[in-house]
């Protein structure tokens, strides 16, 4: 019988003890769409141009191991900032225009405490500019009070409709150098008050219709070493299969990307001249992952039919830095999902977290004081009809019955070829893996898989491929 020790753990103990920050610290939280943890100087694409990510990974702690619950944007978003799984906050899948802005979205938050709110009852002031994609999205909620987006998920990047502060109006450049300009303005308006600025990127997402000429040169001469040269897969989503081995689709992915570096850089630049920047912690993550040719896929999650939890659609990039808090060239190597970032959050700035058995996320705050906390290497993921589990050594998928589940040996088979899920030597663990998902979905308010729809009422996308 093949049995992984790893995979259950003594249970965690209790999280060590630090001591509290002395005076409120202001955050900037930058957050990309599409972006897999690999498509970045500091995680090892020495060919993608991020000088200023890969000195804020260099000056602060880099996690190689963050994960997101879910690998597509709008439940991705709802759990990063609810600390709640899917099937609990209810957002299932990406939100159709509909559901997103306008007279029929719905309160997608109601009933939920964002993070952003307890922010706001203790003080703090906050700005959000970019993607927001949770419903509402044209109106300031939940603590913002400085709102700066595009309603709904995506669109052109070209000469932009936004909506600011309740005025609505083209802004004739590209869209990110505009959410760049947003965050600017925020900054100008906050003066001595302790801030939070939420800052989504809509790239790399597509469209791949325009990037500037001054983030597209950087590329001119590249191989794209880092996109991967394989076959498409086999369930591949028909509408991403044409960016198979299109090298101007690595060129406007790369550029994308690069036009998020530049204004991450403006932003660290106006609070260097605030003279904020030692008191600002900054984060620096993605929604969820992203494919690009790896498993032969083009795509996240729903980058396939059925949706897949590959490593590159739900790994991300993790960044924390604050200088002369977080010791700087840390490589942190626990296992964090997108799930622990309202715990974690909170904690670092020294804010009690409201408890709710809902939320199962754990503070990994004290790995960024240098502590050494005892820690469970184990996480779970959820995208509509899929659940999952992954350890340091296995990872199972688990979907309804009408579709086949998947189990890899990650030890022998990091890069996820060979599905162990029907093989005879493997059943005993699967039993034991199905009862622990089961059981963890449900002690976090879940209900069982095959009742997955009932938590949500959004308008779902029919995927074939």
């Amino acid at each position: 019988m093949i049995t992984r020790r790893a995979f259950f753990p003594a249970a965690a103990g209790s999280l060590l003890q630090a001591q509290r920050p002395s005076r409120k610290m202001n955050v900037v939280m930058f957050m990309t769409d599409d972006h897999g943890a690999w498509a970045m100087g500091a995680y090892g694409c020495g060919q993608m141009h991020t000088p200023n990510l890969d000195k804020l990974a260099a000056g602060g702690a880099r996690f190689t191991r963050a994960f997101a619950c879910t690998p597509v944007c709008s439940p991705s978003r709802m759990t990063w900032i609810t600390g709640r799984i899917p099937s609990v906050h209810g957002v299932q899948d990406w939100l159709v225009p509909d559901d997103s802005f306008g007279v029929n979205t719905k309160l997608w938050l109601e009933g939920h405490k964002p993070y952003s709110q307890v922010l706001a009852d203790n003080g703090y002031t906050l700005g959000m500019c970019g993607k927001w994609h949770m419903g509402n999205d044209d109106k300031p909620q939940h603590g913002f009070t400085f709102w700066s987006t595009v309603p709904g998920g995506g669109g052109p990047y070209r000469n932009p409709e936004f909506v600011k502060n309740g005025k609505r109006g083209v802004i004739n450049e590209y869209k990110t150098d505009a959410v760049g300009d947003s965050a600017l303005e925020f900054l100008d308006t906050v003066k001595d008050k302790p801030f939070y600025l939420l800052m989504p990127f809509y790239a790399p997402h597509t469209p791949f219709e325009y990037q500037p000429e001054k983030y597209r040169e950087h590329y001119n001469d590249t191989s794209f070493s880092c996109f991967p040269n394989t076959p498409a897969h086999a369930w591949q989503n028909r509408g991403l299969r044409a960016h198979h081995g299109n090298k101007a689709s690595m060129h406007a992915y790369s550029a994308l990307i690069s036009g998020v570096d530049a204004n991450v850089g403006r932003v660290i630049k106006k609070l260097e001249e605030m003279g904020v920047r030692d008191n600002t912690l900054i984060v620096f993550t993605a929604d969820q992952g992203w494919n690009a040719g790896h498993h032969g896929v083009w795509g996240k999650g729903n980058g396939t039919w059925p949706f897949n939890m590959y490593e590159e659609s739900i790994r991300v990039p993790l960044i924390w830095n604050h200088p002369g808090k977080i010791a700087p060239g840390q490589v942190l190597t626990p296992m964090v999902s997108s799930y622990d970032y309202y715990p974690s959050i909170l904690d670092y700035l020294g804010i009690q977290a409201p408890r709710d058995p809902k939320r199962p996320g754990r503070s990994y705050a004290p790995f960024l004081r240098g502590e050494r906390p005892a820690w469970d290497n184990r996480l779970y993921f959820e995208y509509s009809f899929v659940r999952g589990v992954r350890s340091e050594t296995l990872k199972y998928i688990r979907r309804t019955p009408e579709w086949p589940s998947e189990l890899y040996d990650l030890e022998r088979d990091p890069g996820e070829t060979k599905n162990l899920a029907d093989d005879p030597q493997y059943q005993t663990l699967r039993r034991s893996l199905d009862t622990d998902l089961d059981q963890w979905f449900a002690r976090h308010g879940a209900p069982v898989q095959d009742q997955w729809r009932g938590t949500t009422k959004q308008k779902l996308t029919v995927y074939s491929r």
